[in-house]
């Protein structure tokens, strides 16, 4: 089907629903249309008069886990709606690339989240606090259960514990700060921005992503607003943390397991927060990231579609949010190089687009499984085991009210760094693609590359 001059992918692969269908499996995905309705089936669990916290079901793990399937079908069984906490899915045309829900599931549950900006625009984590937060208070008053997933942790950290008491810079202030670094901006001059920034009171900017521009002006507001950098603030999670080592330590002290500690008890959190983390061995992992990889490069409405309409879009790769997230950095490199050349590309270059899209998805994986080791509220559970398991020990773990969540060993994923075999597994470990294997394999797309980067393109939203 086309919209808009794109071509645009209406269904979406799946394997029929059986016991045994592992929750890990890569998944083609489409471009989608947003829906809200769906049946009525049971109720959410409100405030009782006992003064009960509200529960919300939060589901999260690295790229490629099978986090979207599982929440999926938990919203389905407890007539839940699906709140995304994903900094790329709340993009218009970034369908492919973030792995949005189709729009057959989005007309099954309701979604929040989703397709509510252009990607010329920027989205900070203190907005989707603020939204999310707002979708919560929806859900819960319209009876049904809130489930919050996806895999950008920070979101994740300030929706369970609360944003820094920043205030916000007055309009004065943030004109101030945008005319100071506007002249940096044109000329793309990022490293004297930063230097500027660090100079003026928070040398925290030097950590930033290249060409951050929202962020880095952030950061100037902070100083000019406060007199102090950013970091500087308590930050909520922070304390939650300090407050956790302490009782972990004092339960070590007593010979009782970590994994026992109620972390919901520790802290006067506003929601009862039923915390998930799917992940499974890193070498099955990277090897699903791979076929993802690949899938999402496959017909003439994939990755590469809607790389090609940021970069007539007027957007240059790794200049916003948008254009910063992992494949539509990649693709638009690789294209942009690809017209510079007259629209051609030889398979050794497709193949070096192709591998470096692969490495840096298996490496934000890796960061993200990182991430989630210092968050303690979150259950691990193994990605590779039976759907119908999984879902079955979340649903009652949803409904159990003592609060006590315990991870069968059946299911329960090791939070732990990893050992030496999966060490030298992963250090041994060498991409097998699928689909794009010899030379005469990336026919068709070099063929599409050379035929649409000769013609104009209108927006597919």
């Amino acid at each position: 089907m086309m919209i808009g001059g794109v071509g645009v992918r209406m269904t979406c692969l799946r394997l029929p629903y059986t016991a045994e269908i592992p929750l890990l499996s890569p998944c083609l995905i489409s471009y989608r249309q947003r829906c809200s309705s769906r049946p009525f089936g049971t109720s959410c669990s409100a405030t009782s008069a006992s003064n009960k916290k509200e529960k919300i079901i939060v589901i999260s793990g690295p790229t490629g886990a099978g986090k979207s399937r599982l929440a999926l079908e938990l919203a389905k069984r407890l007539n839940g709606e699906i709140i995304s906490a994903d900094s790329v899915q709340v993009y218009r045309g970034l369908d492919v690339g973030s792995a949005k829900p189709s729009m057959s599931e989005r007309m099954e549950v309701p979604h929040h989240l989703i397709d509510i900006l252009d990607p010329s625009e920027d989205y900070s984590v203190g907005q989707f606090f603020l939204d999310a937060r707002q979708a919560t208070k929806d859900v819960l008053q319209s009876g049904r259960v809130p489930i919050v997933v996806g895999g950008t942790g920070l979101y994740l950290r300030w929706f369970i514990y609360g944003k820094p008491d920043v205030p916000k810079a007055s309009r004065e202030i943030a004109s101030e700060v945008y005319s100071e670094l506007a002249d940096f901006e044109r000329v793309e001059d990022w490293d004297a921005a930063v230097e500027f920034v660090a100079n003026t009171g928070d040398p925290s900017a030097q950590a930033l992503a290249a060409n951050d521009w929202y962020r880095l002006r952030r950061k100037l507001e902070i100083i000019k607003a406060t007199g102090s950098p950013s970091l500087s603030f308590q930050v909520p999670y922070n304390s939650f943390k300090e407050q956790f080592d302490s009782h972990a330590m004092d339960s070590l002290e007593m010979n009782s397991s970590v994994d026992e500690l109620q972390v919901d008890k520790l802290t006067n959190l506003d929601y009862d927060f039923r915390c998930f983390f799917l992940s499974t061995q890193r070498v099955e992992l990277y090897r699903s990231i791979d076929l993802r990889c690949e899938d999402m490069l496959l017909g003439d409405d994939g990755i590469l579609s809607e790389a090609r309409w940021l970069l007539y879009l007027g957007l240059l790769p790794n200049s916003n949010s948008a254009t910063r997230a992992i494949g539509y950095r990649q693709a638009m490199e690789y294209l942009s190089f690809c017209r510079e050349q007259g629209g051609e590309s030889s398979s050794g270059q497709f193949y070096r687009f192709l591998n470096s899209f692969q490495k840096a998805s298996r490496n934000f994986a890796k960061r993200q499984i990182t991430w989630f080791r210092n968050e303690p509220i979150y259950h691990w559970i193994d990605a590779s085991k039976p759907l119908d398991k999984v879902l079955n020990f979340v649903h009652n773990s949803y409904h159990n009210e003592t609060g006590n969540v315990n991870v069968p060993a059946s299911l329960r994923m090791k939070k732990e760094a990893s050992n030496r075999q999966e060490s030298a597994e992963l250090k041994a470990y060498r991409t097998r693609n699928r689909h794009f294997i010899g030379r005469e394999d990336c026919t068709d797309v070099l063929e599409w590359i050379k035929r649409t980067l000769r013609e104009p393109i209108l927006s597919p939203c």
